[in-house]
């Protein structure tokens, strides 16, 4: 019994180190991370292994894993499985909901008129998104952003079945203009977020 009760305490320790290792990475201060300067003065501190893509000024990508779609005539907002985040600025943010219409925190960023491919799995179909969470979140110190987090499902043009979820999530700071939209939960964005400085 007591060496069952040590191998489980024993577990339980390195599943708590290996859940903690993501967000101490991106917390420190050593070599495996780089500055991501923005605008405003707003700069985040990212792992040298994310790439970015900075060819759109309002557009900024930040491919954090395979991307498949990088190099394509399907690569931008609306491609499918490229693992990354988005930092918006005024002219993304001035198109960004439906119709082209203005972004607010009352929807999900979707610059569009038609129905949007599903962002984490190819030939599937945004289908419906609705609000899980809501609230104010850190980005630096003395700066709040609206956060959403609006649960999509995927499926077919033709099957209202469910074939894929994923959740887009949204901080959002009007008066400095910048929008950040992150549909792969990339572990330890929230951290770099609430530990970035402005200048």
């Amino acid at each position: 019994m007591r060496t069952t009760i040590s191998a489980v305490a024993a577990g339980l320790t390195v599943l708590t180190a290996s859940l903690a290792a993501p967000a101490a990475a991106f917390a420190s201060d050593g070599a495996a991370t780089k500055a991501l300067h923005l605008r405003k003065g707003l700069t985040l501190k990212i792992p040298s292994s994310w790439k970015v893509d900075d060819s759109r000024k309002d557009w900024l990508r930040v491919i954090t894993g395979s991307c498949p779609a990088k190099g394509t005539d399907t690569y931008g907002f609306r491609d499918s499985g490229c693992h990354s985040f988005w930092i918006m600025g005024p002219k993304a943010i001035d198109i960004g909901h439906e119709l082209f219409q203005k972004y607010t925190p009352d929807g999900p960023f979707y610059p569009a008129t038609d129905v949007g491919p599903c962002p984490v799995k190819k030939n599937l179909f945004i289908h419906r998104t609705t609000l899980a969470e809501k609230g104010l979140r850190q980005v630096g110190p003395g700066h709040k952003a609206y956060y959403r987090d609006w649960a999509g499902t995927c499926g077919t043009m033709t099957s209202g079945k469910v074939r894929a979820r994923y959740n887009q999530r949204e901080w959002y700071l009007p008066t400095s203009k910048i929008l950040v939209i992150d549909q792969w939960r990339t572990p330890g964005l929230s951290t770099i977020l609430r530990n970035a400085t402005w200048n």
